[in-house]
């Protein structure tokens, strides 16, 4: 234990949203020692994100909902302690704050009131220990989710924290980048001592590190707490039934089959470039077929370009150089060209699931929200309830249908994104990280979904850094590297 270190009590705490009738966590108590390395786990929707965030005291007053109990840090309120505490949000860009990454990692010191001089070799050791190897000037906007969450990390370690929060912080990451966070974060913590609290489905990527698990339940209080070893073998079965992740628990699911490599495919590209600035080329040559009735699965590290190569597909972003083309039975009015078509013809012909499942949220409540494609439509409201219906049965959605979408759990939103752009039956789906933040009840129920999509022809594209769901999709494989990569290996070649 470090004289830096912050303790940490809960009792009989919860906290409920303002406009919710139940609480998102209730009833918690625990007591972390300063030095502690805990693994915070549990179902998805149990509260984990709203305990963590108020650890961070950024839950705000009483009009952003209602607290019962007490949670202190230092045996204070976490609102007073806030420079004590370093907190990694679950989405990578509510982390952002500045358009520069240098000056973003500064942020926090300059907040805290670091001195100047010690700044620099502070932002420049934090990008160093999760790994970012860019230019300081480097444009934010520019970077791919996974970057950011590694600038959002290296922001947090900068300032020196007693007590570091991380939510989900390898969702988005490639294996390299996963490792990377997972050494930089015990660097950090053993160089400093700091408390620890970790959010993660990957428990397998933690539990070593961790000198114990803290499992919320979903219905309030805690399912289990004790050390990794403890915890994982007297309740390892009732947790994996719960959702949680259980090192050592598989899935039971099929594993589809490759997909044929020959055939003409529902999407073909000819020496594709693809951009997200209409400027700079983030892959370029790429020759491409998309196979009708199975998965593609979009793979490489973070950077590379597999979100803007699936917007690409998609038809949300125009080719920079080269072609996208639609087979003959899937064209619109407009031709053979995804990009060139209006939006209610690609609602039936290709959907997209975005990365980050905001995005593409446009009402009130998770029941309007399926709603939106089959009534865009045109489709009798006795059709439109049986699949809206269906789809909160099966994602496990129901008791939210009058929630609103932007109030669910991180795992909850990826689940309702996937969901809205299934309701409209497309005959393709493009889906950018589709598993990520969820626990396994809801892993289970998106991946068998998307089996079940291809079962019945429907032609799956998806970007995932998960080797769960490339080896349960089967499929055909795209592996991309970062451009700069690409180039130098072509030059290596030609020498």
């Amino acid at each position: 234990m470090t004289a830096g270190a912050a303790r940490v009590v809960a009792d009989r705490w919860g906290w409920r949203y303002a406009g919710r009738r139940l609480p998102a966590v209730s009833d918690v108590s625990f007591t972390i020692e300063p030095g502690e390395r805990v693994l915070l786990l549990g179902a998805s929707g149990a509260g984990k994100s709203t305990l963590l965030t108020g650890m961070a005291g950024l839950l705000g007053d009483a009009d952003e909902g209602e607290r019962s109990g007490s949670l202190l840090v230092d045996g204070a309120d976490p609102e007073s302690r806030r420079g004590r505490i370093g907190l990694v949000l679950q989405d990578p860009d509510a982390g952002v704050v500045l358009s520069r990454v240098g000056d973003d990692v500064a942020f926090g010191c300059e907040n805290l009131g670091v001195p100047a001089a010690e700044i620099p070799e502070r932002v420049r050791q934090a990008l160093d220990a999760v790994g970012l190897d860019v230019p300081l000037d480097r444009r934010t906007s520019a970077l791919s989710g996974g970057q950011k969450q590694r600038l959002a990390l290296a922001g947090a370690l900068a300032m020196r924290p007693g007590l570091l929060l991380l939510d989900e912080p390898t969702a988005n990451l490639d294996p390299d980048g996963v490792r990377e966070i997972r050494a930089s974060v015990e660097r950090a913590v053993e160089a400093t001592g700091a408390t620890l609290v970790v959010i993660e489905h990957r428990t397998g990527i933690w539990a070593d590190l961790m000198t114990r698990v803290i499992v919320v339940g979903a219905d309030g209080g805690l399912l289990a707490d004790g050390t990794p070893a403890d915890v994982f073998g007297a309740y390892g079965d009732a947790l994996a039934d719960a959702g949680v992740w259980v090192p050592g628990h598989p899935v039971d699911l099929p594993v589809l089959p490759p997909a044929p490599s020959a055939g003409e495919g529902v999407l073909t590209t000819r020496d594709l470039a693809v951009s997200r600035d209409r400027r700079s080329a983030v892959q370029s040559g790429l020759d491409l077929t998309v196979p009708d009735a199975a998965a593609t699965v979009i793979v490489g590290p973070n950077g590379a370009g597999k979100s803007t190569l699936a917007l690409t597909l998609a038809g949300l972003l125009d080719p920079l150089r080269g072609l996208v083309e639609a087979e003959e039975e899937l064209r619109g009015r407009r031709g053979r060209r995804p990009s060139a078509w209006t939006s209610r013809e690609l609602l039936t012909r290709i959907g997209m699931v975005f990365q980050d499942p905001e995005h593409q949220f446009l009402t009130q409540t998770v029941r309007d929200e399926l709603a939106v494609g089959p009534r865009a439509l045109g489709w009798e409201a006795p059709r439109v309830d049986a699949v809206v219906d269906a789809l909160l049965d099966r994602l496990g959605l129901t008791a939210l249908a009058a929630a609103n979408p932007f109030t669910l759990s991180g795992g909850q939103k990826r689940r309702l994104s996937v969901a809205t752009v299934l309701a409209a039956a497309p005959a393709v789906v493009v889906l950018d990280e589709p598993t990520f933040g969820q626990d396994r009840r809801g892993w289970i129920g998106i991946v068998s979904l998307l089996q079940e999509e291809i079962a019945r022809g429907t032609a799956v594209i998806a970007v995932t850094h998960d080797d769960d769901v490339i080896r349960h999709l089967g499929g055909h494989r795209i592996a991309l590297v970062p451009a700069d990569a690409a180039d130098a290996a072509r030059t290596e070649e030609a020498a």
